[in-house]
């Protein structure tokens, strides 16, 4: 099954990122054909300086394959470097309707929060729909959040068959785990536009203090608490064994603990889990021709099959004979 998901580099990954997402795409990777790509074109959207965006998109480069993918199974590759999915994206926009865009949720929520609505952050979804079209995926791995984008995807993806004929894949969306909705260290789901996240390759010791701070209630230490409402307890579970975690349930649910000690264990469960994936990326980063190699590798992999669809498209609506 061909698998496509794309992920924006504009900022370090975090946990949320991990356990909401890449996670979720390293293990998928091993019995489908998986194609993920960097999304620097929908970054622009927010990132307007070229060295920030560069070094963003090497950065993020660096921590997937530090996390885990590996580009001999999976097609890693940075969308821009695949101009087909620009051409297909103009092509879908001259079918796509403007009520069907005014109504994403996504764009309101922006526009919502102050943020500056321009015609990019508009025609995201379409851009998005070239990104999984262009290359026949099946499935989408995605959150709630974004699963109106791929209905938007299946919506221009059905008007264009109809129109045309049998021209494009119909992919499905895989509404990603529960883990999706990993606490950030105000307990509200983290999110970098809400500052208040933990970055998986920061340094140890600065990761140990951010950890130490995490906001927690005032009951007293006697108290019995529920873990599965307290977002430290969460953030635990994200990297405890099932020994480890079923002990700390225990002591929730007996109460007579301060949260400095589950704060302390959690700074611990955590470096153990990262300190091989920094060395890792260390050993990436000192080597860069390697990571050249795998998105050169990507990337002419991925124009090949956009290639393909790209020329059945033109074929189809009357252009480029």
């Amino acid at each position: 099954m061909r698998v496509l998901s794309g992920i924006q580099p504009t900022g370090r990954f975090h946990w949320g990122n991990y356990f909401g997402a890449i996670k979720q795409y390293i293990e998928l990777q091993y019995e489908n054909d998986g194609f993920y790509f960097i999304a620097d074109l929908h970054a622009l959207t927010t990132v307007r300086e070229p060295t920030v965006l560069r070094a963003n998109v090497r950065d993020a480069a660096l921590d997937l394959l530090a996390l885990g993918l590996d580009p001999t199974r999976a097609t890693l590759f940075v969308q821009s470097h695949v101009p087909e999915v620009s051409e297909l994206y103009w092509i879908l926009m001259t079918g796509a309707p403007l009520g069907l865009l005014e109504r994403c949720v996504a764009f309101k929520d922006k526009e919502a929060r102050g943020i500056k609505a321009d015609a990019g952050l508009f025609t995201y979804p379409v851009l998005m729909a070239a990104d999984i079209l262009a290359y026949d995926s099946q499935c989408v791995p995605v959150g709630e959040d974004q699963n109106q984008h791929i209905e938007v995807c299946r919506d221009l993806a059905r008007s264009f068959n109809a129109h045309y004929g049998e021209t494009f894949v119909m992919p499905s969306a895989r509404i990603l785990k529960e883990t999706a909705k990993v606490p950030g260290t105000d307990g509200q789901k983290m999110s970098k536009s809400y500052g208040n996240v933990l970055a998986l390759f920061e340094d140890a010791k600065e990761l140990r203090k951010k950890i130490m701070r995490i906001s927690t209630d005032s009951r007293p230490m006697e108290e019995a608490k529920d873990p599965e409402t307290d977002h430290l307890y969460q953030l635990y579970s994200l990297f405890a064994t099932d020994e480890q975690r079923l002990e700390v349930r225990d002591m929730y649910l007996r109460g007579g603990f301060g949260y400095g000690e589950i704060k302390k264990r959690l700074a611990d469960v955590a470096d153990n889990f990262l300190e091989p994936l920094r060395k890792k990326r260390q050993e990436l980063a000192s080597n860069p021709e390697t990571v050249d190699r795998a998105l050169a590798s990507g990337a002419r992999r991925a124009r090949t099959v956009a290639s393909d669809v790209l020329a059945r498209v033109q074929k189809a609506c009357g252009i480029k004979p």
